[in-house]
């Protein structure tokens, strides 16, 4: 492996990192779901190591992305995929620049798929959240606008990477949406500008959302990474609480009173039996393993990020105790001792060990770098090794030196 593979490889995109100088407990305390943050840097770099405009033309021009994953948006004109495909989801790269530079602006999703710098960074922040992340990304031509004002359903981080853009933040019509609560500009009124600003290269905003918005950008190509944050809220919580409490009760499964809807019909016995049920909710229903079941959700939408894992299967029977190794980046797992075994669930799958490997199983998950030797508990070096060439065979752990 080549020194910028092992950079690559070993890159800490952390939310500290993203948003510095403002402090994590500050963020989450004065702005997360609440407020819009700006982070103004004066470091046109910052962000130059996750994407560059070459990277941008190489994805439409050689990756084969097709419509709806490649868009194309204008403030000024409505367009459809029929502007810029050849069958409704081929790409007509020729049209895509032309329109481009008519002023409309290209749009990228999923681009983490594909660009394994923007896979390290949402990976990073989806350790810290504990919720997908999602990275698309905005080339806009100087002077356009993309679209409308509006508001997302879903909080996201503006990284300005090159060129600048303006901002205008609004009113919150609709606070914390859910996914189907969707911006209708017949129905939201966004309300005043509350805020504007301009983001340059290497600066960052956060916008919660329902937030209203607009961006245009100046006299220069603009391209920014908005890094949507894709969460679990209480109300998928709640609704699968009561489902299994449905499954386990039959009082939760039986009929509404028999001509509810009819006008006249007396609420009053319905009201009861409603409070009734929520009483007897808690005892029927386990608050544990409905949550366990977001941390499987959020664990089967991390796939693992396996570059250069081809290298390190053809050389895993060089590993000795000498050997210096660590936990992936990127590798999110769950640990957990059931008796005389150990599982460690990761991504859709579930590796099963004895239970006297936990703690150093549990060290090589954690550390960056460790020689196999220093793994702690009671397994003599032999043990050590056999350990770690199943956790680099698995793809959580890597080698770093020989």
């Amino acid at each position: 492996m080549d020194s910028e593979q092992a950079q690559l490889l070993n890159s800490e995109y952390s939310l500290a990192w993203l948003i510095d100088p403002v402090s994590q407990a500050e963020f989450f305390a004065e702005y997360w779901e609440r407020r819009t943050l700006v982070v103004r840097r004066n470091q046109p770099g910052y962000f130059a190591r996750l994407l560059s405009l070459e990277e941008v033309d190489r994805a439409l021009t050689t990756l084969d992305r097709k419509h709806p994953e490649i868009q194309l948006k204008n403030a000024a004109r409505e367009l459809t995929s029929d502007d810029y495909t050849t069958d409704g989801e081929t790409l007509d790269v020729a049209k895509v620049y032309q329109l481009f530079g008519e002023g409309s602006t290209i749009t990228l999703a999923f681009l983490e798929n594909v660009i394994p710098s923007l896979a390290s960074f949402c990976r990073s922040l989806e350790k810290e959240f504990t919720f997908p992340f999602q990275a698309n990304i905005y080339l806009t031509p100087p002077g356009a606008q993309g679209a409308k004002p509006h508001y997302d359903t879903h909080d996201v981080f503006v990284l300005q990477v090159t060129g600048s853009k303006k901002w205008t933040i609004y009113g919150t019509p609709v606070e914390v949406p859910l996914p189907g609560q969707d911006f209708d500009a017949a129905v939201h009124q966004l309300g005043e500008k509350t805020m504007e600003f301009e983001l340059k290269a290497g600066d960052v905003a956060y916008i919660p959302r329902g937030v209203g918005h607009d961006a245009h950008s100046t006299d220069e190509v603009s391209m920014h990474i908005t890094a949507g944050v894709l969460r679990y809220t209480w109300t998928d919580l709640l609704l699968e609480y009561v489902a299994s409490a449905a499954l386990n009760d039959p009082e939760f499964r039986h009929a509404l009173p028999a001509g509810f809807a009819r006008s006249g019909f007396d609420r009053i016995q319905a009201r009861a039996t409603l409070r009734r049920l929520l009483e007897r909710l808690p005892a029927k229903a386990d608050f544990d393993a409905t949550l366990d079941q977001f941390v499987d959700q959020f664990l089967g939408a991390c796939p693992p990020l396996l570059e250069g894992q081809m290298a390190q299967m053809a050389e895993v029977d060089r590993l000795s105790s000498e050997s210096v190794v660590g936990a992936r980046p990127g590798a999110i797992a769950r640990v957990q001792v059931n008796g005389d075994s150990v599982k460690v669930n990761t991504f859709g799958q579930t590796i099963t060990l004895p239970a006297y490997v936990a703690e150093p199983l549990r060290f090589a998950l954690e550390h960056e770098r460790f020689a196999v030797r220093d793994l702690p508990g009671e397994l003599d070096d032999a043990g050590k090794v056999t350990l770690v060439k199943r956790l680099v065979r698995e793809g959580l752990v890597m080698a770093q030196s020989w």
